[in-house]
């Protein structure tokens, strides 16, 4: 058994001993994004599994160990975790906890230290808890973030957005169920061959992989007719996990509808542009600026690459992030930036502006900047776009499946209403002026 090693504040250390005993447990967040981020890092040497739990027992023990004032994703992420650590189906002296830390000021910043204090309250405190960050917050001898690995995991996000966004425009019409599940797969085998051999990290390689991601989905038999398109936005975790969101997407996919989810790369563009608008608004060094704007252009190329190739192939593409900051303008500055900030009220208006303006607004409880972007501006969205058709969903331990899927239900019924009423005032006849 690996020695435990503390550092001088007393953080207990994941040694490189512990990287060739133990198995390193991962919450899910976007299935398919994190699939691939996993076996990445299997790639690399490490034993990795994604948890992919559900059940009452996660929200029992989130609630157990984290105080009832948190955050309703914090209370579902360190109650997977020490859920599966006291499941049995480890061994705990064998497992390490990896999550991930922003640095920035929302309450998920401190998700790794509220998981320690709850491992210490459950007995487990031997337990390793990795942090996954890009600021520099804690270092661990057994685990590094290497350039090869960062390359990898940035690629990942956009070939997970690729698929997630053309995915979603085929699994509503499939004629055979799970044959979009079957493509996806094949789609990630392929790619993560390529990148096991170092394959499919340049410019060119990936547009190549984008069109082959795109014409295998292409080729999944459809039926014709077209459904109500559906928007998912929201604080992040509740807006793509499906244990946050009680299978949000399955349940949109049984009422008849198209799921419409805006990807994660708008949201890492966003990061790095809020670092740039620091410089602006609080001062700071002028490279710590350019940094931030070549990452950005670097970030917005392959952007370009991945809505250039979902248009070339058929599919509806979002809007780039300049986009969404220009819809944005006269709603909310730079400085709100907060959790999601003037991200989620930009992608509403991006839906809306795109043809989908029924939207589910995912509201976790305990997440105040949330509140305000998300269900704080649905008024002024419905003055200012009364064809807006968007419902707030709290999310929280209290909360029953069966009100949340009730309110969907009443906005999808409306979403029909309207539809019916915009295709017959279409097909009425046009009176003729006299002369």
């Amino acid at each position: 058994m690996a020695e435990l090693v503390y550092d001088q504040t007393g953080r207990l250390l994941f040694t490189k001993e512990m990287k060739k005993e133990y198995t390193l447990l991962v919450p899910q967040m976007l299935p398919d994004h994190f699939a691939m981020l996993v076996r990445i890092m299997q790639n690399e040497g490490y034993k990795v599994e994604m948890l992919n739990t559900t059940g009452k027992a996660i929200i029992d023990a989130g609630q157990k160990y984290v105080h009832n004032d948190a955050c309703f994703p914090a209370i579902l992420v360190i109650g997977q975790l020490i859920s599966a650590v006291q499941s049995g189906n480890y061994d705990p002296h064998k497992v390490a906890l990896v999550i991930t830390q922003t640095g920035g000021g929302c309450r998920a910043s401190n998700y790794i230290h509220m998981l320690r204090k709850a491992l210490e309250k459950a007995g487990l405190g031997f337990v390793p808890v990795i942090s996954v960050n890009l600021s520099g917050l804690e270092h661990n001898p057994g685990f590094k973030l290497t350039i090869g690995f960062l390359r990898k995991a940035l690629f990942a996000v956009y070939y997970g957005d690729v698929i997630m966004a053309a995915a979603n425009q085929v699994r509503p019409y499939e004629i055979n169920p799970g044959d979009t599940d079957k493509a996806v797969e094949h789609c990630l085998d392929f790619l993560l061959e390529d990148m096991a051999q170092g394959k499919g990290m340049t410019y060119k390689s990936m547009q190549r992989n984008f069109d082959r991601i795109l014409t295998h989905l292409k080729t999944v038999p459809v039926t014709g007719e077209q459904k109500v398109r559906v928007g998912v936005v929201g604080e992040i975790y509740v807006k793509y996990s499906p244990l946050g969101n009680n299978n949000l997407n399955d349940f949109l996919l049984a009422e008849g509808a198209e799921p419409v989810v805006p990807g994660l790369v708008d949201f890492l563009i966003f990061k790095i542009y809020n670092r740039d608008v620091d410089v602006d608004l609080y001062g700071g060094k002028w490279i710590k600026q350019a940094v931030c704007r070549f990452m950005m252009d670097y970030c917005k190329k392959y952007q370009h690459a991945m809505i250039d190739a979902l248009k070339r192939n058929g599919f509806r593409a979002p809007g780039d992030f300049d986009d969404l900051h220009r819809l944005i303008k006269g709603y909310l500055g730079d400085g709100n930036k907060m959790g999601e900030g003037w991200l989620l009220t930009a992608e509403m208006l991006e839906l809306i502006h795109s043809g989908t303006p029924n939207i589910v607004c995912t509201q976790p409880f305990g997440c105040l900047p949330n509140h305000i972007v998300g269900k704080g501006m649905i008024r002024r969205l419905k003055d200012d776009y009364p064809n807006s058709n968007i419902v707030a969903i709290d999310y929280d331990p209290g909360a029953t499946k069966i009100n949340q899927e009730n309110r969907i239900k009443l906005m999808l019924a409306n979403a029909r209403a309207l539809a019916k009423e915009a295709e017959e005032t279409r097909s009425a006849p046009r009176e003729t002026v006299q002369a």
